[in-house]
């Protein structure tokens, strides 16, 4: 990738915007350029790439009001049809220009902290009781969690387990309780690869089964090579 290349995508994709240059997240998103194609190789900063290429870079927005966070997160939760995970919201940041970092949510506190706030938030403004009864339908778990031992609120996970070469991707609230019904209906030994603690098993397993979904081969079970497997692992918690 070399520099001049860069350059001229950076004006192109300035004059599809109307003469604003994008952020490199967006930028990213559009060309397939990433970051690591320029970043401490042709500039330090994504400023320092806007401006030889004969623009201004954007001024940096101010800081988020709670209120502008809640709309935000409350047209995503219409727009999935559930509460967004954090996965969600990452995503969310790096195809729509303008919306808020993952981590601009988390200053808000814990999700349930989140949802609290976003259920309050939409009955004070009116016209969303699509989004509060989706608030309504997570109360009940938050609050079944909380009276939790703590080392038992990251029970639910989504796991990968392997038999053969076969992998099957799913979700459980006791992975090796599901690793040993499993093993009852197999020819081959099952054996956990890694399990991801998760706030919302559903959404996650969806997620991983999206991702590999070319590579499915009947129902929950795919075969995956070694980046995938890699991919999968590198996940603690979402």
């Amino acid at each position: 990738m070399d520099k001049d290349h860069i350059l001229r995508e950076i004006r192109r994709t300035a004059d599809q915007n109307g003469g604003t240059p994008y952020g490199w997240r967006r930028f990213e998103t559009e060309t397939g350029i990433r970051d690591a194609d320029w970043l401490g190789k042709y500039w330090a900063r994504w400023s320092d790439a806007l401006r030889e290429a004969g623009l201004e870079p954007n001024q940096l927005r101010g800081a988020f009001d709670k209120a502008h966070l809640l709309d935000h997160y409350a047209a995503l939760t219409r727009e999935l049809g559930r509460l967004p995970t954090a996965n969600d919201l990452r995503m969310k940041d790096r195809v729509a220009e303008g919306f808020p970092n993952q981590k601009v949510f988390e200053r808000l506190g814990s999700k349930a902290e989140l949802v609290r706030m976003l259920r309050d938030h939409c009955v004070a403004r009116g016209g969303s009781e699509d989004v509060i009864a989706l608030c309504d339908e997570y109360a009940p778990r938050v609050d079944s969690a909380s009276e939790r031992a703590p080392s038992a609120i990251t029970e639910d996970c989504v796991y990968l387990l392997k038999s053969g070469r076969f992998f099957k991707i799913g979700r459980s609230n006791s992975a090796g309780r599901r690793q040993y019904e499993l093993a009852l209906q197999l020819p081959e030994k099952a054996s956990t690869v890694h399990t991801i603690a998760t706030d919302d098993p559903v959404g996650i397993e969806a997620y991983w089964h999206r991702r590999f979904e070319t590579k499915r081969k009947n129902g929950e079970w795919f075969e995956l090579d070694a980046a995938d497997v890699a991919a999968f692992r590198r996940r603690k918690f979402m």
